[in-house]
């Protein structure tokens, strides 16, 4: 049977107990049914969501109705919806539980399960396992009540918390207007985020049009991802052709938001998330209370380190993922993930948000435009003061999740002394104790490191490389933009090889 991996179930699109079917989501509701029960939580509000894919309509009343039919009173949302509303809603109801339908990022043959818990949190283990028991316990027949879908209410109340957010964390200032150019990637984002960012007082929002409404079968892009090659050609040539200031992609089910910037050649560049990441981290604390934290995980950067430091916050590191991020620690105030996942409203949303982290991203960008700035001047005066920091992924597709886990086991019995001609010092972090403990091996450099795990959603290896530079001054950028790149590329060779 399909096994909860990150906060909940994800599969193929086929019958059996191996896939995403009307069976397994059936079985896992009566499961999750009997988990909550058993920790007195019957009879407790739950919040049902689903995105646009293949299947979830039908998954979505499944779920709603089996719970409802359990005593369970039931919030299904009207329709096909960003996760980050489920999210919010369970935490603004105080539900002791929420599911959303939605495989996120993967291709158009999959679906998914993901369950939120009280707060609105991600599952978490041991959660995980005592839920799958409580599947695999699951007597015939399971019984649905008709539910009948919510109205806007919760979705207006979103948006309206949204919308606040550069008053909230933005403070005062002045916001030039802008041209913002935007897409859905097909998914569920595209008319709430150009709602939100209307509410939020920006009359420039230009949309890809090929690619927003919401489609399952992901036509225009092979893999409907933010950070595949090709996925955001689309989205570049429409910011090029209207002149825009920022462009932004989301992913199908909007909690994650990849940024675009103007280059110095006349053309555009994606942002690596961890550049992102260190932008709206500094925004945030720019008005964060006082020994605010922040939070970022294993295979990130250490900017954000650094940044908090010196900015006289707390930083938090956690393993890969938002179930981990999200309970960094008290006082969160930010979290991000390097795989452009952004949690910049941790009080309304515990969990990564694409349509938040857009608003919060468009509103810095009007704000330094105004001052005659961009979001790059503000890269260059973090590498100045911090160093330069460059990140890349090597991500090698693999047959099945088993082989990427031979390999790290592979790679693990036999490291190597040393990486593009440096001695390395080499760190298991399934030796480890406590919550640092997976599956992953770090290698240190004195000014690089190499962070391999086999991914968790996909049969994936994954490598994250990391560069760090030191810069004198800004005349001193170029030289060490080039230093940094070719020993990025020794080290994708290094990771290529493996």
């Amino acid at each position: 049977m399909l096994r909860f991996g990150t906060a909940g179930l994800r599969g193929p699109l086929q019958d059996g107990p191996d896939g995403m079917n009307l069976d397994t989501v059936s079985r896992a509701t009566a499961g999750l049914v009997d988990w909550l029960r058993g920790r007195c939580l019957g009879g407790g509000a739950v919040v049902v969501g689903r995105d646009a894919r293949h299947g979830s309509a039908e998954f979505a009343t499944a779920t709603a109705e089996i719970f409802a039919a359990a005593g369970f009173p039931v919030t299904l949302l009207p329709r096909p919806l960003p996760t980050p509303i489920v999210a919010y809603a369970v935490r603004e109801l105080g539900a002791v539980a929420g599911v959303q339908i939605t495989a996120s990022h993967n291709p158009a043959t999959d679906n998914g399960y993901k369950v939120y818990l009280d707060g609105g949190s991600q599952l978490l283990a041991p959660a995980d396992t005592e839920i799958e028991r409580c599947i695999e316990a699951v007597a015939e027949p399971i019984t649905r009540t008709p539910v009948a879908p919510a109205d806007d209410d919760l979705v207006r109340r979103y948006l309206d918390r949204v919308a606040r957010l550069p008053e909230l964390i933005g403070g005062p200032g002045e916001r030039a207007d802008i041209r913002i150019v935007l897409t859905p990637l097909h998914g569920v984002g595209g008319d709430t985020a150009v709602a939100a960012l209307a509410a939020a007082g920006f009359r420039h929002v230009h949309v890809v049009g090929e690619q927003f409404a919401p489609d399952a079968d992901f036509p225009t892009v092979a893999f409907p991802n933010p950070e595949e090659p090709g996925a955001t050609d689309l989205l570049l040539a429409t910011a090029t052709r209207i002149g825009a200031d920022i462009a932004i992609a989301l992913d199908p089910d909007a909690d994650r938001c990849a940024i675009a910037i103007p280059d110095d050649h006349g053309g555009w560049r994606m942002l690596r998330g961890d550049e992102t990441g260190v932008l709206l981290g500094a925004c945030v604390l720019r008005t964060a209370p006082p020994d605010s934290l922040v939070a970022t995980t294993v295979v990130s950067s250490r900017l954000l380190a650094k940044l908090a430091a010196a900015r006289g916050a707390r930083y938090a590191e956690t393993l890969t993922g938002f179930k981990w991020l999200a309970r960094a620690g008290d006082g969160l105030v930010y979290a991000y993930e390097e795989a452009i996942g952004h949690c910049v409203d941790p009080a309304a949303v515990r969990d990564k948000d694409g349509i938040s982290a857009a608003v919060l991203a468009a509103d810095l960008a009007a704000r330094l435009k105004a001052a005659g700035r961009t979001l790059a001047d503000e890269l260059d005066d973090y590498a100045v003061e911090f160093g330069l920091h460059t990140t890349d992924l090597v991500a090698l597709r693999l047959p099945d999740p088993a082989a990427a886990a031979e390999l790290v086991s592979r790679l693990r019995a036999a490291p190597p002394d040393e990486i593009a001609s440096e001695p390395v010092k080499f760190t298991d972090l399934l030796q480890v104790r406590g919550r640092m403990r997976t599956d992953a091996l770090i290698f240190e450099g004195a000014r690089f490191r190499v962070v391999v795990r086999p991914s968790g959603t996909e049969p994936k290896l994954k490598c994250y490389l990391e560069v760090v530079e030191p810069v004198a001054d800004r005349a001193a950028l170029a030289a060490a933009r080039t230093a940094a790149g070719q020993r990025i590329a020794e080290l994708r060779a290094f990771c290529q090889g493996l």
